[in-house]
């Protein structure tokens, strides 16, 4: 019993890990010390990802990199369960698209990087943003998927500026 309940959060944690951001590349013992967990258990399912033809691998010297595969038939459909098993949903249709004049919006942070984080990191680039509304928009959002939002606000010609120093980034929307 216990073995099958580390073995589906394991699973849980590779799907967010690779199907949040499709950009997302990791080697077993990296993930082993990110999940705090048996490199059995992460092996075990990275080969069922594999062989289920979700997850492809390469390898670089003599570590096995695994990353999503984007041409999988139900890729889609597990990126946006998991953009709203997280709320990005929500922050888009309840924030970004009641604000106006955004032209883009980024996920920062862990949640990036397919982390599970109680945090949403979130950068927005537009002009004009009503820090006000914004903030009212952003309380009432957490309240609904019960995680904390941290959003920073960009203008245009700041983005390459301010995302450059964060590789993990994912760009949610887009105008």
């Amino acid at each position: 019993m216990l073995e099958s309940l580390i073995t589906s959060q394991t699973r849980i944690k590779l799907l967010l890990k690779f199907f949040l951001n499709a950009e997302t590349t990791a080697y077993l013992r990296g993930l082993e010390a990110e999940f705090k967990e048996s490199s059995n258990a992460i092996r075990v399912e990275l080969n069922r990802f594999e062989e289920a033809g979700l997850l492809t691998s390469s390898k670089d010297q003599n570590k096995k990199i695994y990353t999503a595969n984007k041409q999988h038939p139900l890729f889609d459909n597990l990126h946006g369960l998991l953009l709203k098993h997280v709320g990005i949903d929500r922050i888009i249709n309840d924030v970004i698209l009641k604000l106006g004049k955004l032209e883009r919006a980024w996920l920062v942070g862990d949640m990036a990087a397919g982390k599970n984080s109680e945090v949403i990191e979130i950068v927005l680039e537009g002009k004009e943003i009503n820090e006000v509304y914004l903030g009212k928009l952003v309380k009432k959002v957490e309240g609904l998927i019960r995680r904390k939002i941290q959003v920073v606000t960009i203008k245009q010609k700041e983005e390459e500026k301010f995302l450059l120093d964060d590789h993990n980034k994912l760009l949610i929307w887009t105008k």
